[in-house]
């Protein structure tokens, strides 16, 4: 994967739900990622953001980030735990934040998956509304060479 474009394709066409959910990559490099969707396919009854939209899309701001550092085509990323915190309503477009663990964590993420074939890493990720922090979320991904 080469640009947001490329992972954008990657997530539509491996996860469907990316789809429905209407999300795009808005910024993708190796400091932070920003995934966007539109509140209309994820709103709820009250006309906020769905709580399930919310975890999915921190969710995906990790695991996208991750395919990002990694670029390594053949290693199946999973969530291995998470939390989630939701500290305010979502009235908007959703808007989630993930940035890059320090250097020497990823370091020894690369470095283990190398040497392993499997690594984990743990990625923090917000939900941002309204210029203040809707949601937190934390999260323990595997990457296993397949």
């Amino acid at each position: 994967m080469n640009s947001a474009a490329d992972l954008e394709r990657f997530l539509h066409e491996q996860i469907p739900l990316t789809v429905a959910m209407g999300v795009q990559v808005a910024e993708c490099d190796d400091t932070r990622l920003v995934l966007t969707a539109p509140l209309a396919p994820n709103r709820n009854h009250l006309q906020t953001a769905f709580g399930g939209s919310l975890h999915a899309l921190a969710t995906l701001s990790g695991y996208s980030l991750l395919w990002w550092l990694l670029r390594e085509p053949h290693a199946h990323i999973v969530i291995r735990e998470s939390t989630i915190r939701y500290k305010n309503p979502v009235r908007g477009d959703l808007r989630a934040v993930c940035h890059s663990p320090a250097a020497q964590e990823l370091e020894r993420f690369r470095r283990d998956f190398a040497r392993k074939g499997k690594a984990r890493i743990s990625l923090d990720a917000v939900v941002e509304y309204d210029d203040e922090i809707a949601v937190r979320f934390s999260g323990v991904f595997v990457a296993i060479n397949s």
